[in-house]
């Protein structure tokens, strides 16, 4: 078996998450009679402070019905030029929900309140307003950066101020939460929407939740239900999360402790793109003698996956299918090809 360092999404459910699912009880979550369903919106809801929450199939449809409430067609959202909802989401903000974007330069997790301050638009001059900015918590391709508390709760006050929505793309705030010891609920007072993903790193197969007010998910159910995401019986798949939630959430800190390893191996050689706070290790190979191509090849070629982000960009990453036994195999096998 190869060692798949490529996405903690490549998990697979373990006996006892695929236990959960075999006993789930369901109904028809269309009509809301899905008991599994509801108690995993419930659960999330209540992890976060808000009032509600919706289960969503996967975590693009969860950021785009986010954004689709708080941002109407033709007007504003701000995130940064690397954030997941316009890098890897096809498009999605233009296509399903007429809004524009725009964008501070790619700076991982090192947000600067003021710059998004003065980029906001208000109503009137004939421009296009800021109706909602987003940030990203873990940051993907800032190396799995976690926005410090104290910036969030400036971007806070900076959207209150404008009064524009804050949305957190948290598919990996688990990671946010187990690194800095924040808890949930105090990210979840910061802002209006949140989307969280069960299957980076929890281990689920699928799915991921908005998170908001109450109204807001009542609105969100008919955007789900427009994009062709209403689901039937899928306790099945909300039992996956729920597990999820009761057992992978405090052993996230080992697949930190494994990509700490990673990264200490490979630092020698200068192609560390950050530092490396959580899962992700991020590879910068511009000076490097092999570009991200090349360097994918060959640890394939021994047996280790990683994936490619850009023609000089590479991504390691850890999660609990990759064994201690396998992350410093891996190290030796980088190690080695990086100092050919």
């Amino acid at each position: 078996m190869p060692i798949d360092l490529r996405s903690d999404t490549v998990t697979r459910p373990t006996p006892g998450m695929r236990e959960a699912m075999a006993a789930a009880e369901v109904g028809d979550d269309v009509y809301g009679e899905d008991p599994t369903v509801n108690a995993l919106e419930a659960e999330v809801a209540a992890l976060f402070g808000h009032e509600a929450a919706l289960f969503c199939p996967t975590g693009s449809m969860a950021n785009q019905i986010a954004l689709q409430l708080s941002v109407p067609p033709g007007a504003e959202l701000l995130c940064d030029a690397d954030a997941h909802v316009i890098t890897y989401e096809m498009g999605a903000a233009a296509a399903y929900g007429g809004i524009t974007s725009r964008t501070w330069p790619a700076v991982g997790a090192d947000v600067d309140p003021d710059v998004v301050a003065g980029m906001i638009r208000p109503d009137g001059y004939w421009a296009v307003p800021t109706r909602a900015i987003a940030v990203e918590q873990t940051h993907n391709r800032g190396g799995g950066g976690v926005i410090p508390l104290d910036t969030l709760r400036q971007l806070r006050r900076v959207a209150d101020e404008a009064q524009v929505a804050l949305h957190c793309d948290g598919a990996r705030i688990w990671h946010a939460h187990v690194a800095d010891g924040v808890p949930l609920a105090s990210y979840g007072a910061l802002f209006d929407t949140l989307s969280v993903c069960l299957s980076k790193g929890l281990g689920a197969p699928v799915g991921s939740l908005i998170v908001g007010a109450a109204d807001k998910i009542e609105r969100a159910r008919v955007i789900r239900k427009r994009m062709g995401g209403g689901m039937r019986q899928a306790g099945v798949l909300a039992a996956a999360g729920r597990y999820a939630l009761s057992h992978h959430i405090d052993r996230l800190a080992e697949d930190h402790a494994k990509a700490a390893r990673l990264a200490e191996a490979i630092a020698p050689f200068g192609v560390l793109a950050a530092p490396v706070r959580t899962n992700l290790v991020p590879l910068d190979l511009t000076k490097a003698p092999m570009d991200a191509h090349a360097l994918t090849a060959a640890a394939r070629a021994e047996g280790v996956l990683i994936s490619v982000l850009g023609p000089r960009i590479a991504r390691l990453v850890t999660h609990m299918d990759v064994t201690d036994t396998a992350v410093d195999q891996a190290a030796t096998t980088l190690t080695h090809i990086l100092r050919a």
